[in-house]
């Protein structure tokens, strides 16, 4: 009997089978077809799909498949594979968690991909904007991979338990599925090892799953912090939700585990930085000031040295006021533009470079703002279909009532302030 985890019993060996990424599955069958498989980039969070493409897309190619992980390679195992594929057919190296090597290491691997010697996979959890240097980045397709939904996890449970060598010979009923979902993140590989986990502690013949077993067992199997591992996901969480929640001490406290743990110094940094504004905005605009020096410290300073700029950064954002103002702005404002299309610019507000668009009418009407009294007049900017849509709503905090109060004797009662 396979003993090897639910998890790799059930990884999919064609594209047919991967559950989820139905956006990417027509662009790699392309790919493997047409015998062009382009070195890529996904990125993506933890289980969904990622190390399961690369096994997929060199089975179907028929490539040799080379694997490495950033975690514990380095430059000789690089030029070690590139080596290899120098004297054989072209072969595919697929680098998980490639965000963690560094610039040397990330060099390494350009001559071989430019030259075509390697077609290069990598996964990586970090927006690769941030952690893949330029010029790798430019040579490589990326490809950005969604989280489980719902109906997807379901799916990958019924398959575990018709189609799994071990699970389908047993009596087992999902009575409740709502902790495994929640607790799973969209994470299918979390899913099924915390499926499995709670089906082998089961000691009845009739296996039933409910919330509370499921609760109850993970709680039991909470594994110390991995920062290539679940609990990765789980403390960050904790984390921003304590600095979130303004409590110092739980948010000093997580930061305590993450470096204990050896987690990147970047991540956490720039964690903080995207917190300072969507979790306190104008409320206190020095918070991203704060953050965005801290960030750049850290990237100078490095361990141990940065945890203390660290914790300087917490505690102050912890401490700060809060608001989300500006973040449900930018989300009011994208759903509207999903909605609505592309509407209309008032052309009193757009460029006239040439005299046939002034002649259309281009800029005609405008206000010059610096021309009155307080740099203000009232004037429409919005697209006529959607004027006096409020979608800056100021926080309840003094900074933001001040904005509000400005807005309400500019505006009058056009947006609602």
């Amino acid at each position: 009997m396979n003993q090897s985890p639910l998890a790799e019993r059930l990884r999919p060996v064609v594209l047919e089978d991967l559950v989820g990424q139905d956006h990417l599955k027509g662009i790699l069958k392309r790919a493997v077809q047409s015998g062009v498989v382009p070195s890529m980039i996904l990125w993506g969070p933890p289980g969904v799909g990622k190390t399961t493409i690369a096994n997929i897309i060199a089975n179907s190619a028929k490539m040799p498949f080379f694997a490495l992980s950033a975690i514990n390679a380095g430059v000789k195992d690089i030029r070690e594979v590139i080596t290899k594929a120098k004297f054989g057919s072209k072969s595919i190296l697929f680098i998980d968690e490639i965000h963690r090597f560094n610039k040397s290491q990330q060099d390494a691997l350009l001559a071989a991909v430019e030259k075509g010697q390697i077609t290069l996979i990598g996964a990586t959890t970090e927006n690769p904007s941030f952690e893949v240097n330029a010029a790798l980045l430019s040579r490589c397709q990326t490809y950005t991979l969604n989280a489980l939904g719902k109906d997807e996890l379901l799916a990958l449970i019924d398959k575990a338990l018709k189609h799994d060598e071990v699970l389908s010979k047993q009596k087992i009923s999902i009575e409740e599925e709502q902790a495994l979902l929640r607790l799973s993140g969209g994470d299918g590989r979390k899913l099924l090892n915390l499926l499995e986990i709670v089906v082998e502690s089961i000691a009845e013949e009739e296996k039933k799953v409910t919330n509370d077993l499921v609760i109850e067992i993970a709680q039991k199997k909470a594994a110390i912090y991995d920062k290539s591992g679940e609990m990765h996901y789980d403390i960050i969480s904790a984390f921003i939700k304590s600095i979130r929640g303004s409590d110092p001490n739980a948010a000093v406290y997580y930061l305590a585990r993450m470096i204990e743990g050896g987690e990147d110094v970047k991540f956490i940094a720039r964690r903080l930085l995207i917190l300072a504004s969507e979790d306190i905005g104008n409320a206190n605009p020095t918070a991203l000031v704060i953050a965005n020096n801290a960030f750049q410290a850290v990237n100078v300073i490095g361990y141990p040295e940065a945890r203390i700029i660290l914790s300087q950064c917490v505690t102050y954002l912890a401490c700060s006021a809060k608001s989300n103002a500006a973040y449900m702005a930018i989300n009011h404002a994208q759903q509207l533009v999903q909605k609505t299309g592309d509407l209309s610019i008032p052309l009193d507000i757009r460029n006239a470079p040439t005299s046939l668009m002034k002649d259309l009418g281009y800029g005609k009407g405008y206000q010059y703002a610096h021309d009155h009294k307080g740099n203000f007049v009232e004037h429409e900017f919005l697209p006529s279909e959607i004027k006096g849509t409020t979608l800056y709503n100021p926080g309840n905090n003094p900074r933001e009532e001040e904005m509000r109060k400005k807005l309400r004797s500019q505006w009058k009662s056009k947006y609602g302030y």
